[in-house]
């Protein structure tokens, strides 16, 4: 009678390995740093830009790069159309830095890992969406740091 041995399959991750080695996301942090600050100079300055203008300064500085010259609409109604846009890109600016600083906290915990990478794509999509294509210059910035985390190569023992 032959007693057949079993073969342990090697692991990934050996328990006595020690921790993984620590990575440095210093590209990437940068990246979402200056998309931050490009979204809240952007998106928060035209919001508060339209909260606090009076209708005489909208209608004479603001309403001619808004809606044009020639477009048939009085003060009133251009104005509740800038609202509108201020409304919507102050909501995506919360949306934003929300996934920002939730990318961020998870990178600061663990920057060995590829998920924080969806939550700068996440931040990209809503700085594209919610400045309705507008700002896309900004919203390349979430792209290209979750691009990076997707493609950078781990450090030999991290867990993903």
């Amino acid at each position: 009678m032959t007693v057949t041995a079993q073969r342990e399959r090697p692991r990934r991750h050996a328990p006595s390995a020690g921790p993984a080695p620590r990575m440095r996301r210093t590209v990437e942090m940068v990246l979402v740093g200056l998309g931050t600050l490009a979204a809240l100079l952007t998106q928060g300055g035209y919001t508060l830009v339209m909260n606090r203008i009076d209708q005489p300064t909208f209608e004479a500085v603001v309403m001619p790069a808004l809606v044009g010259e020639d477009s048939g609409l009085d003060g009133e109604e251009a104005r509740v159309l800038g609202d509108t846009l201020a409304a919507w890109l102050g909501l995506s600016l919360v949306v934003l830095l929300l996934l920002a600083v939730a990318g961020v906290a998870h990178t600061r915990s663990r920057p060995s890992r590829r998920a924080p990478g969806l939550w700068f794509l996440a931040a990209g999509a809503v700085c594209l969406l919610g400045s309705q294509l507008i700002l896309y210059p900004v919203a390349f910035l979430f792209f290209a740091a979750a691009a990076l985390y997707a493609l950078r190569p781990l450090p030999e023992g991290s867990l993903r």
